[in-house]
């Protein structure tokens, strides 16, 4: 199929190799940080926060937490241009939509007037919320459609990634800690571009299982 997006999507791999001399130029981080900012959500929620790692003192706590496991992820931290991490909040409450509520007052997709009946839509996060007011399982889905939308957005602009369930989420969490400010990381996405000699899976064809098989038409 010849459909550009379905060039891109062809294109699109898991990076095992980066090229360390090559950095994402300003303006495409700007169309893929703005790009995940659209991600959708149920109920618009956004119950998510995005710590981007780029300086060389914040590569080198994130290097730090896979002393125990998962080290082959670790070089990706250096090698690649930036490392994302993608955090949801676990205990997403009535007040963190307020903000939601009011950013859409303010952005005139509500009217002033119907502020109060906006918060009907909270019900969706109320029938996953527990007893102890946790719903992390609930939010951390919605984190992970923002983390499509920014893999699908890296292969539109074509640039390479690495997702990265492979870390230590309680060292992470840990060293994080200050920026993550009760948020909860659990999946991070290297970024970057492959290096051209030393990256094995670039060369390897795509494989996935038949459309047939994981799609019915009824």
């Amino acid at each position: 199929m010849k459909h550009p997006i379905i060039q891109d999507l062809q294109h699109r791999y898991t990076t095992k190799k980066y090229d360390k001399t090559r950095k994402i130029p300003a303006e495409q981080l700007d169309i893929i940080f703005e790009a995940m900012r659209l991600s959708p959500s149920s109920i618009n929620s956004q119950p998510w926060k995005f710590i981007v790692i780029e300086s060389d003192e914040a590569k080198q706590r994130m290097s730090e937490t896979f002393i125990n496991k998962f080290q082959f992820n670790q070089q990706h931290i250096f090698d690649s241009s930036h490392t994302i991490l993608f955090a949801h909040n676990p205990r997403y409450s009535r007040e963190d939509y307020a903000e939601v509520v009011d950013n859409a007052v303010e952005d005139q997709r509500t009217r002033p007037e119907d502020r109060d009946k906006a918060f009907t839509s909270f019900l969706f996060a109320e029938l996953n919320t527990d007893e102890t007011g946790n719903n992390s399982n609930w939010t951390k889905a919605q984190t992970y459609l923002a983390f499509g939308n920014t893999l699908h957005t890296l292969a539109r602009l074509k640039i390479d990634a690495t997702p990265m369930e492979g870390i230590d989420i309680e060292l992470v969490n840990k060293a994080f800690e200050k920026e993550l400010d009760g948020y909860q990381c659990e999946v991070a996405l290297a970024m970057g571009y492959h290096h051209p000699e030393e990256d094995y899976n670039v060369q390897l064809p795509k494989s996935r299982r038949r459309l047939d098989s994981v799609l019915t038409r009824i």
